[in-house]
C-alpha cells in the first residue's frame, strides 16, 4: 500500500492544536487594508480553530500531519 500524500495547500493553512483539532489564520488580513476599520483587522488578527464540521474534511487532506 502507498503513502498517502499530503494536500500541500491544506499543510500550509492549517496546523494542529495540541488536542488533535486544527486552528488556521482568519483571512481578509493580506492586502487592501487602508479601507478596513481597526476594530475589523484587530479581530481578524487570532487563530481560531477549525468548525467541528470540517475536521474530517482537513485530517483527510492531511495525514500527517
Amino acid at each position: 500500500m502507498p503513502k498517502m500524500k499530503t494536500n500541500r495547500g491544506a499543510a500550509k493553512r492549517f496546523s494542529r492544536t495540541a488536542s488533535g483539532k486544527f486552528k488556521h489564520r482568519q483571512s481578509h488580513r493580506s492586502h487592501i487594508l487602508t479601507k478596513k476599520s481597526t476594530k475589523r483587522k484587530r479581530h481578524l488578527r487570532g487563530i481560531i480553530a477549525i468548525h467541528d464540521s470540517d475536521q474530517k474534511a482537513i485530517a483527510r487532506m492531511c495525514p500527517y500531519l
